[in-house]
């Protein structure tokens, strides 16, 4: 996600937007009922010339600020910055303060993905042996049957050719089982890769963006930002969180993709029973559909490359490498210094 298509969310869908619509709805409840105990007296206190010139007074002044574009910006500004304060109390509203949470949840399932990723590789090895297995127990089979053609023993070569046909059927949906694998293999060391980069990039301009918003803090007030947004013009520190926030969106739509995926490796690992050889047509279905959904925010183009590679034969997957370590290219930059551009 690219800064210029972020979407910032209105006051009314965030947070402090539920609290100010709780105290507005408490507001007009509030007023109404003030106002209904207060009738008679505003009908007496109407009967004086005086009294009468004061209330006509003060309601031309709420019609005044109710149709003066600048007033309405003001008492606008003023009520959601209270709102904001008050939702801040209860839960965490520093979108710096977010991004370190966001980045203590990425280790977590970085340090979930790498357990995830070793206990795969052992079922892909485990899996692997029964295929190996199952080729010469086929093998030794047809052997077998030969020999009792040969000998003209009719039963023994027709149980050892069944038993070797049930091995080749069996051998076939294990083949099958064993791609779908490397294909989640291949997927969980791509995603655990990309990840250690967003880790990487997050904590960066978490550390470097902590500085400069303390710094716009320092200098800002709140008359000043109000007057500079009655102005009609952009407030600096709005605008930083603005990008602050965009960033901490995009982290948390990738933080909420890895999970998913890895709830679903884990139940498609999970359905697996490599002893007696057989395994829930429910996992394979959830991967296929993961396969077919569409672009994934983590891996990007990659996805279809990763996709491509499981299914090329003379591209054959090395179990026993390590992990890589993601590596830079010369002169990248930050994938979210774009935002503040």
């Amino acid at each position: 996600m690219d800064f210029k298509d972020f979407k910032p969310k209105s006051f009314w869908q965030r947070p402090e937007g539920i609290t100010g619509g709780i105290v507005l709805a408490l507001l007009v409840l509030g007023g109404g009922a003030l106002l209904f105990s207060l009738i008679p007296f505003l009908i007496g206190a109407m009967q004086n010339m005086l009294t009468l010139a004061g209330m006509l007074l003060a309601l031309g002044a709420v019609v005044y600020m109710a149709l003066d574009p600048k007033m309405r910006a003001l008492v606008s500004y003023m009520y959601k910055s209270g709102m904001r304060w008050i939702t801040g109390l209860f839960i965490e509203m520093d979108p710096i303060g977010i991004l370190k949470g966001y980045v203590s949840d990425l280790e977590g399932n970085l340090r979930n993905m790498n357990r995830q990723i070793a206990k795969l590789r052992g079922q892909m090895h485990k899996l692997n042996e029964v295929i190996i297995t199952n080729k010469k127990d086929i093998l030794s089979n047809l052997n077998m049957a030969q020999k009792a053609r040969e000998s003209k023993e009719q039963n023994v070569m027709i149980l050892k050719s069944r038993k070797a046909g049930r091995l080749k059927d069996s051998n076939i949906k294990l083949e099958d089982l064993y791609k779908k694998m490397e294909i989640l293999y291949r997927v969980l060391t791509k995603m655990y890769q990309n990840s250690e980069v967003l880790v990487e990039d997050v904590k960066d301009q978490v550390k470097v963006k902590d500085q400069e918003r303390k710094a716009i803090m320092a200098s800002h007030s709140a008359m000043k930002s109000a007057m500079t947004i009655i102005n009609g013009d952009k407030d600096k520190k709005q605008m930083f969180d603005m990008a602050l926030e965009a960033i901490a969106e995009d982290v948390s739509h990738k933080v909420g993709e890895m999970e998913r995926f890895m709830d679903m490796s884990a139940n498609f690992m999970d359905s697996i029973d490599l002893q007696n050889g057989v395994f829930e047509e429910e996992g394979l279905r959830m991967l296929e559909e993961w396969e077919n959904k569409g672009v994934s925010i983590i891996l990007g183009d990659e996805k279809e490359d990763l996709l491509l590679q499981a299914e090329d034969e003379s591209d054959v997957l090395d179990l026993d490498s390590p992990i890589a370590n993601p590596e830079r290219a010369k002169n990248s930059k930050n994938q979210y210094d774009s935002f503040f551009e």
